[in-house]
């Protein structure tokens, strides 16, 4: 980590954005969402099934674009990109951890998390798993560097997805429902280690989630109802 200050303003400022799917029928996924994500801050958001939370992370994410409005990552505006630039923007500062892990099955937990690093191609191969080794050290993983993903445990693979999402020193890691697929101590574990990655690393993290015991960790949550944004609304502790 650097030592000199991070630049002012916020990580992410999303202003009046919308998206919509076109067809015979529009449907009309996140509607005219305003927010700013700061820097080293632990953001949930939530709300019900089909509100929308998984579709503004992906706006965030650069994964889908916006029909209407703009998005600023870092001060940049992202939507002066063409797709190489958003390719490499991805790469190089965003990381991203999903309620199903991805991992490459044929690869190792290694190979897994020093594959961004060599397709950024900043580092040489060596130091590419080197920095790989490391990461993974830092999530509990001494010992499992070459095991392939059939042969960890549930929550061994969201570790090396959370090193994976490391890998290339992104400024915000981006989690759609990271512990849907874990069990309560698994989960638990994810949870601290995101919320660390803010207080550690100075990370900013925002993360959909379904569990208020996973969002009572974030520093802010933000509701997310009919694809806009609901500060009134809570999860029901029924449910």
């Amino acid at each position: 980590m650097s030592a000199a200050s991070p630049p002012a303003g916020p990580v992410i400022r999303v202003e009046h954005v919308t998206r919509t799917l076109e067809g015979e029928v529009p449907v009309t996924l996140v509607k005219d969402v305003s927010l700013q994500i700061e820097r080293g801050e632990f953001v949930c958001v939530m709300g019900p099934s089909g509100s929308g939370k998984s579709s503004l992370l992906y706006l965030l994410g650069l994964l889908d674009g916006p029909t209407q409005g703009r998005i600023w990552i870092d001060g940049e505006d992202t939507g002066d990109f063409d797709d190489d630039r958003l390719t490499d923007f991805r790469l190089a500062r965003l990381g991203y951890v999903f309620q199903f892990h991805f991992l490459l099955p044929e690869f190792s937990a290694l190979d897994n998390v020093s594959l961004p690093i060599r397709k950024l191609g900043r580092l040489p191969d060596q130091a590419a798993e080197a920095r790989a080794a490391e990461l993974l050290d830092q999530f509990g993983l001494e010992g499992h560097h070459r095991k392939k993903p059939s042969q960890l445990s549930g929550g061994q693979r969201q570790r090396v997805a959370i090193a994976r999402a490391l890998a290339n020193d992104p400024l915000v890691i981006l989690a759609d429902e990271p512990t849907g697929n874990l069990d309560s101590a698994a989960s638990a574990n994810v949870r601290d280690m995101l919320r660390d990655l803010t207080r550690d690393f100075g990370k900013s993290v925002v993360a959909v989630t379904h569990d208020a015991d996973f969002a009572s960790a974030a520093d802010r949550c933000i509701g997310i109802v009919d694809g806009r944004i609901d500060m009134a609304w809570r999860p029901d502790p029924s449910a």
